[in-house]
C-alpha cells in the first residue's frame, strides 16, 4: 500500500538558507514520526507558495544520507486568494503498511492552522 504523508512548515522569509533549513526540520520530524526508509519511498512532492523562490526546497533531502536516488519534485502551490504565505508544503508517497489513521502527518510554524483536526499531528 503506498499512503500520502503530509506536512507543511512557515517560514519567515524569502531566504535561501531559511527555505533549506525549514524544509531539512519538516522532512527530518516527517521522517522520524513515521519510521520513513528512503527505500520506502516512491516519490516526494515539495511545494511553495508564490512568495518563496529563493530555493529549490528539495535540496534539503539530499542532505540524508541514503537518500540521494528517492526522486523528488519541486512545484508551485495554488496561489488561492488569503492563504498561508511563505510556506512549504511535502508530501511523501511511501510504501507502508501502516494503517491510514495512524500515519503522522506534521504541521510546524504557522502551518499549524492548516490541519487542526489531525489528532495525530505533530506540531512545534
Amino acid at each position: 500500500m503506498i499512503r500520502g504523508v503530509r506536512g507543511a512548515i512557515t517560514v519567515d522569509c524569502n531566504s535561501e538558507e531559511v527555505i533549506i533549513s525549514a524544509t531539512e526540520e519538516l522532512l527530518k520530524q516527517v521522517i522520524e514520526g513515521n519510521n520513513i526508509l528512503p527505500e520506502q519511498v516512491a516519490s516526494v512532492f515539495i511545494s511553495t507558495t508564490d512568495d518563496l523562490n529563493a530555493a529549490f526546497p528539495a535540496r534539503a533531502l539530499r542532505k540524508f544520507p541514503g537518500w540521494t536516488y528517492v526522486p523528488v519534485m519541486c512545484m508551485r502551490e495554488l496561489a488561492v486568494p488569503n492563504a498561508l504565505p511563505l510556506c512549504v508544503r511535502v508530501m511523501l508517497h511511501v510504501n507502508t503498511a501502516v494503517p491510514q489513521e495512524e500515519i503522522v502527518h506534521v504541521y510546524l510554524g504557522g502551518a499549524k492552522v492548516l490541519r487542526p483536526d489531525l489528532g495525530n499531528t505533530l506540531t512545534k
